[in-house]
């Protein structure tokens, strides 16, 4: 690739994890270096991609650790969390990596979490070979300006709406 692409999968459908977990094998396929950042999810999550994901090489993981998403946690120790992981990714994405995914990202400036300035600046320092995709419910205007490739999952039905909880191996 002469330069890598910005992608961001957003809307409030499901699939934007799933689909950017699809994309980590298909690179793995090819021998790429990938780098998964997980914002608002906890470091012991049984989802059954990052089951197989962390089994692989060429693959290093991020977990912010505290969670979030789904949980109670207190707002002000998640911020903390979640600004002491962006700055390790910071750090890490310097590295040889082919693509970056920083899962459940877009979300982190509707709660206050991170600032969009240091998430636009990230995006316009990164290394200019490394495919990034941002995945994660509202996504901010100024991002997708920036982005070279949008998908918005749209919620047309859903079984949680009907009563079905998450099924291990659909959901998670």
């Amino acid at each position: 690739m002469s330069r890598g692409l910005l992608q961001i999968y957003t809307g409030n459908g499901k699939g934007k994890t799933t689909a950017s977990a699809g994309l980590i094998l298909r690179a793995l396929g090819h021998d790429w270096r990938v780098l998964l950042v997980r914002f608002l999810k906890p470091a012991d999550s049984t989802s059954g991609e990052l089951t197989i994901l962390r089994q692989l090489s060429g693959i290093d993981i991020i977990d912010a650790g505290l969670g979030g998403i789904y949980d109670a946690a207190d707002p002000l120790a998640v911020a903390q969390d979640v600004q002491q992981t962006f700055a390790l990714a910071k750090k890490q994405i310097t590295q040889d990596y082919d693509l970056v995914v920083l899962d459940e990202f877009n979300g982190l400036f509707r709660r206050g979490y991170l600032a969009l300035e240091d998430a636009l600046e990230f995006i316009d320092t990164r290394p200019q070979m490394s495919e990034l995709v941002l995945t994660g419910r509202h996504a901010p205007a100024e991002l997708i300006e920036r982005a070279d490739l949008v998908t918005s999952m749209e919620a047309l039905r859903h079984p949680y709406n009907q009563g079905v909880g998450a099924r291990q191996g659909i959901e998670y």
